[in-house]
């Protein structure tokens, strides 16, 4: 399990990403006092808003707060959801950080209660400490004795390490071998191996081999020869969540669970088990619990029935921090008659901190659609850029922010360099924004099917 650690570091995998609507944010875009850039990480303006999401992720990473909430409320456009992402990116890797809309809840096939449990236990993370003993050296030589005939005795080897301090021989069983032959080690590498699980990882080549030019690549990467002794002791650190350990231990086959997605509803009997195990392992100091962030999207599709949970879930002492985010104004609480501001009851408004988003200034609308373009690969002329951030101020910042790609192929279609305002001008009237579609709607309403046009008065209003 030492080795484990490392694996992540030492191979470059190859990650296929897809461009989505937020892959362009990779953090906050504060500096050390939390005063947030003009424009960095990818995020631009929102200051008021960014500073405070600061302030709260430095009191996560402190373990300092947990079973707070957060309101994220601002007009649709305004970036609730990019600072939130920014938010899980500034956390980093160790913090869990849960995704869900308000709107999922009801489309699961169990009850409200249990997903918005199985959410909450997404977003508790448990430190786990072990020890484990790993040999870590520099591979001197390796020899496989194979048998001259294919159905005689199974193979074996010996395996030489070395430190800058001691040299030591091992015999190899079969097992090894297959692990040191998959690994493609060789001699020069610097290798780990856990005595437990007798995992074998790479960690490099030693720089004493720097020099033979046949044996490297472009990607090889170069490590010291280990010193002191070839076995060594480490602590490893594995972060779990909560809603990870319930599945696994509520059925046989639970770990496969994990991966298909099909949990089921989990019995309170387990869950109460596992509380009382991490329990028991904190004051052991065995773990440590690390409460996360559970983000809900879309909050005032909610019922009250899910609202009266979330406060009661919010007291409980292994509760996460929650934040929620909505566009909505005064409106109605998903089934019921009542008015309350942003759809959510007052008591649980009144246990949740509220951050707000100002929609986009003329320059700040520029420098996101400047950052898009970069992020999506397509040049474009600066009256090109500027005719963009005209639409994006009449239309929306979404709708502007559609018409980079489309202005991009159209610009390939005619097998220009970079996207001009004719590429804009022809997408533009290709794809309607609302305004232009509603305007549409009234003039050839007749045509449609199920058509009951409103007064104007009440379009304006709705």
């Amino acid at each position: 399990m030492g080795a484990e650690v490392k694996v992540s570091e030492t191979r470059d995998l190859t990650r296929i990403e897809r461009i989505g609507a937020h892959s362009h944010i990779r953090g906050l875009g504060l500096d050390d006092t939390l005063e947030p850039r003009n424009v960095s990480q990818g995020m631009v303006g929102q200051k008021p808003a960014r500073r405070a999401v600061g302030v709260i992720c430095k009191m996560i990473k402190e373990g300092k707060i947990a079973g707070r909430g957060v309101l994220l409320a601002g007009q649709p456009g305004t970036g609730k959801t990019a600072i939130a992402m920014a938010m899980a990116k500034s956390l980093g890797e160790e913090t869990p950080f849960a995704m869900m809309a308000g709107s999922e809840i009801f489309s699961l096939e169990m009850s409200k209660t249990e997903a918005l449990t199985q959410a909450f236990r997404k977003a508790i993370g448990v430190k786990i400490k072990e020890e484990t003993e790993i040999i870590e050296g520099e591979v001197v030589e390796i020899q496989i004795d194979r048998p001259a005939t294919a159905g005689a005795a199974s193979k074996s080897g010996k395996l030489t390490l070395k430190t800058t301090e001691m040299e030591t021989v091992y015999d190899l069983g079969s097992k090894m071998i297959e692990a040191l032959t998959k690994e493609k080690a060789q001699s020069g590498d610097v290798i780990a191996i856990d005595k437990a699980s007798g995992k074998i990882t790479k960690l490099g080549r030693s720089f004493a081999r720097s020099r033979d030019y046949d044996a490297t690549g472009a990607q090889t990467r170069f490590v010291q020869c280990p010193d002191g002794e070839l076995q060594k002791r480490k602590e490893v650190v594995h972060v779990v969540t909560l809603h990870e350990i319930d599945v696994i231990n509520s059925r046989t086959q639970g770990f496969l669970a994990l991966f298909a997605g099909d949990t089921g509803e989990i019995r309170s009997e387990v869950r109460e088990q596992i509380n009382n195990k991490v329990a028991e392992w904190r004051e052991e100091g065995k773990a440590e619990i690390v409460p996360g962030v559970l983000f809900i999207d879309e909050v005032h599709m909610l019922d009250m029935e899910c609202f009266s949970f979330l406060n009661r879930a919010l007291e409980n002492e292994m509760a996460p921090i929650l934040v929620v985010a909505t566009n909505r104004g005064i409106t109605k609480i998903r089934g019921t008659n009542y008015k309350s501001p942003h759809g959510i009851p007052l008591d649980l408004l009144d246990r949740l901190l509220i951050i707000s988003t100002q929609p986009y200034t003329e320059d700040e609308m520029r420098r996101i659609l400047d950052i898009r373009a970069e992020e999506e690969d397509v040049e474009m002329a600066e009256e090109a850029k500027e005719l963009l951030t005209k639409i994006g101020q009449e239309t929306s910042l979404r709708y502007a922010i559609h018409l980079i790609t489309a202005a991009a192929l159209a610009c390939q279609k005619r097998r220009g360099k970079e996207v001009s305002i004719e590429d804009i001008s022809k997408v533009y009237s290709l794809f309607m924004d609302v305004k232009r579609s509603t305007q549409f709607l009234m003039e050839y309403q007749e045509q449609f099917m199920f058509n009951e046009v409103p007064d104007t008065s009440e379009m304006v209003e709705g």
